[in-house]
């Protein structure tokens, strides 16, 4: 399905997908594509037949380049617009980093700016041997919020996140591995299969036990004060009392593969 024609998603199988398809700059972000990507995640969410979400970037030079600049004179040029343009930025941001299942950036080309925060979002991040890295703020003048900054701490830790910020630098592939941004790095040619075959991985295992995983990991990066305990007790016991449970145990006792209904 179509968002919009710079918003791409699919599916295919148990897996969907959303495309940043802005090619001709680099898939660089507008707010209205912050909007549709909103959505995006929110018609994903609701979609029992979704276990996995893979972000990626079309054209196969970037992921996606930041904020398109050249929309800031219409959509950052005064604070109220600054303000509004934040608040629904950061309102994707945050529908990314709670989305209920695991979520794939698949990146090829230049992660810069909102494109690393976007892939920070993520539960896991895969890219290919020539991509590139970047959180130009410091460059460009711009102030950064608390939640963002806290996402990149909670992921490659305080040392490397000053690092990324003050200097404002490009790192390739091999760097943001060493620091945790990225899981894996892999050949131009075999991303692609690479993240379908894990994604698809993914989507045949037990979708409660991964439920459930998924909010403990929320839960454990707020503060301990925050931190919904029973609800995650109760994620866990649901997937003690489900079918599934059962199905997990007779398919190995049975030595076949399970298939698991998310029930």
């Amino acid at each position: 399905m179509t968002i919009t024609d710079k918003m791409l998603a699919g599916k295919e199988g148990r897996v969907g997908t959303m495309t940043f398809n802005n090619p001709a700059r680099h898939n660089a972000v507008s707010l209205e594509m912050w909007q549709a990507g909103t959505r995006i995640l929110e018609q994903f969410a609701r979609d029992d037949d979704v276990r996995v979400l893979v972000v990626t970037g079309a054209g196969g030079k970037a992921f996606v380049s930041g904020a398109d600049i050249s929309k800031f004179e219409d959509e950052r040029a005064t604070r109220e617009a600054v303000e509004r343009y934040n608040a629904i930025g950061q309102g994707f941001y945050t529908a990314l980093s709670t989305f209920p299942k695991p979520t794939i950036a698949a990146i090829q080309g230049y992660c810069i700016g909102g494109g690393l925060n976007l892939a920070i979002g993520c539960d896991l991040r895969f890219c290919t041997e020539g991509s590139r890295f970047a959180l130009p703020a410091a460059k460009l003048g711009l102030g950064y919020g608390y939640a963002g900054l806290q996402r990149f701490i909670d992921t490659v830790g305080p040392a490397h996140t000053k690092d990324i910020f003050f200097s404002a630098r490009q790192f390739g592939a091999a760097e943001a591995l060493a620091m945790g941004v990225v899981n894996r790095v892999l050949p131009e040619a075999e991303l692609r299969s690479f993240v379908k075959e894990y994604a698809g991985t993914i989507a045949e295992n037990a979708p409660l036990t991964i439920a459930a995983v998924k909010q403990s990991a929320i839960e454990a990066l707020k503060p301990e004060s925050q931190r919904n305990l029973k609800l995650v007790a109760d994620l866990v016991a649901r997937c003690f009392a489900s079918q599934d449970y059962i199905e997990g145990r007779n398919a190995f006792m049975e030595k076949r593969k399970p298939k698991f209904m998310g029930k």
